[in-house]
C-alpha cells in the first residue's frame, strides 16, 4: 500500500500542486531544461496517454459494465465510448459540472459502502502475501494507474475549465481552489486504494487467484452489495472511466491548439485522431494494455515523477542548471530499467549490483536525490563563501 500510494497518490497530488504554482500547461513542465526538451516530453507523454491509458478506460468499461451482462463486441464498445467522448471534448465547459456535481460524490458513496461492508464483516482471513519485495512492487502497480501521467494532463485541462467557467478568479483563487481540491482528492484516493488492498486480501479463497483485476473487484461488490450494488458500481466506473478519457483527449488536444496559435480547427481534429486511435486500440482487454504499456512507464514516468518533484518546490530551490542536471541523471539511470523492461538486459547483473534499488524498478531514485542536494550543498556554500 506504502509503495503504491506513493507513485499513484503522493507524486498525481504533487502533480496537481506544481499545476497550481506553475498557472500554465504540460509545457512549463520541462522548459527549464529547454524549450526543444519539454516540446519532445509533451509529445511523448500524449502520445502514450491517448495510445494506453485513454482506450484502458474503454477496455474497464466493457469488462465492467457492457460484457457481463450484454452480448456486445469489445469493438463495439469501444466505437460507441470514444464516439461520446468525441461528443463531450468538444462541449467541454459541461465536463466540471458533470465530475464535481454527480459523478464523483457518487461513485464515492458506493465505494465507501462496499469497503464498510467488507471490512466490518470479512468475508474470509487475509491472505498470506506472495510479494518478495512489496514496497518496490507496489510502486510499480502504481506506475500502471497512469496517475501521475494523469497528472500533468489533465492539471492543465482544470486549470483551463476553471478559467472559462470563473475568468475573474485571480491566479492566488486559483491555486487555493485547485491545491483545495488536490488535497481532499489525495485523501480520498489513499483511502479507497488502501481499502481495496484490503479487501482484496479479505477475498482469498473465494475467487481465482488468476482472476483479473476487473472481476476481482465485480465479485467484490456482489459480495459486498448485491447484485443491485454491482450494476450500480459497474454504472459509475464506467462513467469515471469516462471523464478520465475525455480528460486526456480534452488536455492533448489543449496542447496541439496552443502550438497551432489558438486554432480550433487544430482543436477538433486532434480530439478527434485521439478517439479514432483510442476506439482501435480500447478493443484489447484490460490485462494486455497493462502488459504492453509497461516499457513506456518505464521510460516516462521516473522523468515525470522528477519533473513533478522539481516544480512543486519553490522556484529558488531549482534554478535551470540544478533541473537540467538531475532530470540528466534520472535519465540516465533509468535506463538500464526500460531495456530490461523490453527484455534487452544489455547490463545484466552489473546494474543489479552496482546501482541501488534497481532490482525493484527504481535505480533512478538515489541517483537523482543525491546529484540535487550535492548541487544544492555546492550552491548553498558558494553563495556563503566556502566554495
Amino acid at each position: 500500500m506504502l509503495g503504491f500510494c506513493f507513485s499513484a497518490v503522493a507524486i498525481p497530488m504533487l502533480g496537481i500542486l506544481a499545476h497550481a504554482r506553475l498557472q500554465g500547461s504540460m509545457f512549463d513542465f520541462a522548459r527549464k531544461v529547454s524549450p526543444f526538451f519539454s516540446l519532445v516530453y509533451c509529445l511523448l507523454v500524449y502520445a502514450i496517454s491517448l495510445s494506453l491509458p485513454a482506450p484502458r478506460t474503454a477496455s474497464v468499461t466493457h469488462e465492467m459494465a457492457i460484457a457481463p451482462y450484454f452480448d456486445v463486441a469489445p469493438w463495439l464498445t469501444s466505437l460507441v465510448y470514444f464516439g461520446a467522448v468525441f461528443a463531450i471534448a468538444i462541449n467541454r465547459s459541461r465536463l466540471s459540472d458533470l465530475i464535481g456535481k454527480w459523478l464523483t460524490p457518487a461513485i464515492l458513496l458506493v465505494l465507501v459502502l462496499l469497503l464498510g461492508n467488507l471490512l466490518w464483516a470479512p468475508p474470509a482471513e487475509a491472505g498470506i502475501p506472495q510479494l518478495g519485495a512489496p514496497l518496490g512492487a507496489g510502486i510499480m502497480e502504481g506506475y500502471q494507474t497512469f496517475d501521475a501521467i494523469g497528472a500533468v494532463v489533465v492539471g492543465g485541462v482544470i486549470l483551463i475549465s476553471l478559467r472559462l467557467q470563473q475568468p475573474n478568479l485571480s491566479a492566488g483563487q486559483r491555486f487555493r481552489a485547485v491545491t483545495g481540491a488536490g488535497q481532499i482528492a489525495g485523501i480520498s484516493l489513499l483511502v479507497l486504494y488502501a481499502g481495496l488492498m484490503a479487501c482484496g486480501a479479505f477475498m482469498d479463497g473465494l475467487a481465482d487467484p488468476a482472476i483479473s483485476r476487473t472481476g476481482l473487484l465485480g465479485q467484490m461488490s456482489t459480495r459486498a452489495l448485491g447484485q443491485g450494488g454491482t450494476y450500480l458500481l459497474s454504472v459509475l466506473i464506467a462513467l469515471a472511466c469516462f471523464t478520465t478519457a475525455v480528460g486526456i483527449v480534452t488536455g492533448t488536444a489543449d496542447f496541439v491548439k496552443t502550438r497551432f496559435g489558438e486554432s480550433e480547427q487544430a482543436y477538433r481534429l486532434t480530439a478527434l485522431a485521439g478517439c479514432l486511435l483510442g476506439a482501435v486500440m480500447g478493443q484489447g482487454s484490460v490485462e494486455w494494455i497493462i502488459a504492453i504499456a509497461l516499457p513506456a512507464l518505464m521510460l516516462i514516468y521516473p522523468l515525470t515523477i522528477i519533473l513533478i518533484a522539481m516544480n512543486a518546490v519553490p522556484l529558488w530551490w531549482t534554478p535551470p542548471s540544478v533541473f537540467r542536471a538531475v532530470v540528466g541523471v534520472t535519465l540516465l539511470f533509468s535506463l538500464p530499467d526500460f531495456l530490461q523492461s523490453l527484455g534487452a538486459d544489455w547490463f545484466g547483473d552489473w546494474s543489479r549490483r552496482v546501482i541501488p534499488l534497481h532490482a525493484q524498478g527504481l535505480g533512478w531514485l538515489l541517483p537523482a536525490v543525491a546529484t540535487y542536494g550535492l548541487l544544492q550543498a555546492w550552491r548553498l556554500g558558494r553563495d556563503r563563501g566556502v566554495f
